[in-house]
């Protein structure tokens, strides 16, 4: 018997309940059911081993979110492109969201946050519009009259509903007598950011990876 069956018998409802909520969402938010994230968190490494041992899946963790990591898909009759997953295609797209996680771990510097912190880090559009604008402009030099404020709004007007789609940003509403101006909408980084690593992914984008040294 696993260490997970002995928990599912004495306590089946809060171990289906996450079990449930991890599968549901690519990711559990600590905010989703602060409950059922304790319970994950005070019995991780039993349900860490059964998702490895059962499904080869990895179970990443940290103090606001959740997630199973699959590596393998087994299916080849579902093509990538029938599958539902966050995805950008386009040249510029691909790196708007990159350039979203040098602006989130500018954020993280300049408000000295850590994942610990109860409050996630909020933002104005504006602010992201002008430090995309001025790293696409930073990228391709030679291109100035392609990335142009409103060519970088443009760029980021599809890929910002995918952020919130897939749980990256939420857009926070303004106060229902309150009219706020595009660039002065608020958005709140949640948790998933944290775990895409930053100091890597959003590397200058123009900088060539450091080789790797040969194998022993």
């Amino acid at each position: 018997m696993s260490a997970l069956d002995d928990l599912l018998q004495k306590q089946k409802p809060r171990v289906q309940a996450v079990l449930n909520i991890l599968l549901e969402a690519p990711y559990f938010y600590k905010s989703d059911h602060e409950e059922h994230y304790h319970f994950l968190r005070r019995h991780q490494r039993e349900f860490a081993s059964f998702f490895e041992e059962s499904f080869g899946w990895q179970l990443v963790a940290d103090p606001k979110c959740a997630r199973l990591y699959k590596e393998t898909w087994y299916n080849d009759r579902i093509t990538p492109g029938n599958r539902d997953l966050f995805n950008f295609t386009r040249r510029d797209e691909c790196l708007a969201f990159m350039l979203l996680l040098e602006f989130f771990e500018h954020k993280l510097e300049e408000e000295s946050a850590s994942i610990e912190e109860p409050d996630n880090i909020r933002f104005r559009f504006g602010d992201l519009l002008l430090f995309t604008r001025d790293r696409f402009l930073e990228l391709f030099p030679e291109q100035p009259d392609g990335y142009a404020e409103e060519d970088v709004r443009k760029i980021l007007r599809p890929v910002m509903p995918q952020l919130e789609k897939y749980r990256f940003l939420l857009k926070l509403d303004p106060p229902d007598d309150e009219k706020v101006a595009p660039d002065d909408t608020i958005y709140e980084c949640l948790p998933a950011l944290w775990h895409y690593s930053v100091q890597r992914i959003s590397r200058p984008l123009d900088e060539t990876p450091a080789p790797q040294p040969p194998a022993p």
